[in-house]
This record gives structure tokens, sequence and C-alpha cells, in this order.
């Protein structure tokens, strides 16, 4: 695209006083809309093993997906389309990123996968309608799966180490 500044940020779409943040102009804006917890799998699994041979108790991971709305605001409407269009395409030749073909991706994330979540033309605009923002071109992604583990032990148990079997008669 021939770019000579940087043309994609982080930031939410209205300001709290209802202003349009002057960030956001000529940019293609990225903003978290919802986060919500992954139920449908188990991710229980609360013993790990230490060096030691000693096991730990810790508080299952939790796995949650979050909601990016993607959109472009530009001056020039072909521009909206033309950037709009780069978003689309871009995810769809990636719609994993991971720490090995992206070095930005947070440690501790082994992985982001992006799918567009379609939504329809009444929920958009109630979308748009609750951020009190008027309507640019734009998509929603769900960002599947992000993990939280706190690191904090519950308690520690050493391991079987010997077993015994005694019969009584």
């Amino acid at each position: 695209m021939g770019l000579d500044e940087d043309k994609v940020l982080l930031n939410n779409l209205i300001e709290s006083n209802g202003s349009i943040p002057e960030r956001n102009h000529n940019k293609v804006v990225i903003s978290l809309v919802n986060v919500d917890k992954e139920t449908v799998r188990p991710y229980n699994i609360r013993n790990v093993q230490l060096k030691d041979g000693s096991y730990t108790d810790i508080n299952p991971s939790e796995k949650y997906n979050l909601y990016v709305l993607i959109s472009s605001n530009f001056s020039d409407y072909n521009e909206t389309l033309k950037f709009l269009d780069a978003i689309l395409l871009f995810f769809q030749r990636n719609p994993c990123l991971d720490g090995r073909t992206h070095s930005n991706i947070p440690e501790g994330v082994s992985k982001l996968e992006y799918e567009v979540e379609k939504i329809s033309h009444n929920e958009m605009h109630n979308l748009w309608t609750a951020m009190g923002a008027k309507y640019q071109p734009s998509m929603l992604y769900k960002v599947r799966l992000i993990t939280v583990q706190s690191a904090e032990t519950i308690a520690t148990r050493s391991a079987v180490t010997q077993q015994e079997n005694n019969v009584i008669q």
C-alpha cells in the first residue's frame, strides 16, 4: 500500500465526552467490545508435577474469547473500503497468529485464532448504538481461547513413591 505512517491503532471509538478521538482520523481502529468466558470445553487440569516429583494444586486455567471491532475510519470513502478490504485479506491469509510467525504476540499466549463473527444488520446497528458512535464500515472478529492461568499455588503434595498391598485374613 506504500504507507509512510502506521494506519492501525488500538483505541476506543468514542471518548467519554461523546467526541471522536482525533487519533482515529484516517486510521483503522481496533476496539475491544466484549470478553466472553469459554464454557464449552473442559480445561480443569488442577495437578501439575514439579521437577522434584511432587505435585502442586493450582486453579484451573480459564479460556476467554475476545470480540474486537475493526473499523475503517477515513475521510475518503474509497480509502475506507480499501483498508477494510486489506483487513479482510489479512485475516483470511492469517486466521491464526503465533509467536513463531509474529513477534508481537504477548508472552504466555501460544496463539491467537481469529474468525469473523457473523452478526446481522440489526445486531451491528445495536453494537454501534450501544457504543454511542456513528457507524463506520467495520468487521467484528472473535479472538478465540485466550488462556488465563494464575501462578498461585493452592497446595503442594508429595508424589506416591511406594506401593504396598497388605492382605488381612
